[in-house]
């Protein structure tokens, strides 16, 4: 017997269909909320004032040394590679892996 499970994300403001989570962070605090899509413009609208006159101080920068990579990263994008060469797909054999090809690796594992 199979069963089938659906999730509805809810607006956390009105009650309505959510479209999405929105990540804040106010005061060193940060926040998730699900919102509707006319609730996360409203949401943006208000923030577009203070963010257009803030300077950014985080964010999604990575903290380490510039250039390194760890033994399994290497391995994992070698892997990646062969992955993505015995299915004839055009990959390079250095620098960047495309996005197209990451998420065809992640959708056949």
């Amino acid at each position: 017997m199979a069963t089938q499970t659906t999730v509805t994300l809810v607006d956390d403001l009105d009650g309505s269909v959510a479209d999405g989570q929105v990540d804040f962070s106010i005061d060193g605090r940060s926040y998730a909320i699900d919102l509707s899509t006319a609730n996360t413009e409203r949401l943006r609208e208000i923030f577009a004032p203070f963010v257009a006159a803030a300077r950014r101080t985080g964010g999604r920068r990575s903290s380490g040394p510039v250039g390194t990579r760890s033994a399994p990263d290497r391995e994992q994008n070698q892997a990646i590679r062969a992955w993505a060469k015995s299915q004839g797909l055009n990959v390079s054999e250095r620098g960047r892996i495309s996005s197209e090809i990451l998420e065809a690796f992640r959708k056949a594992h």
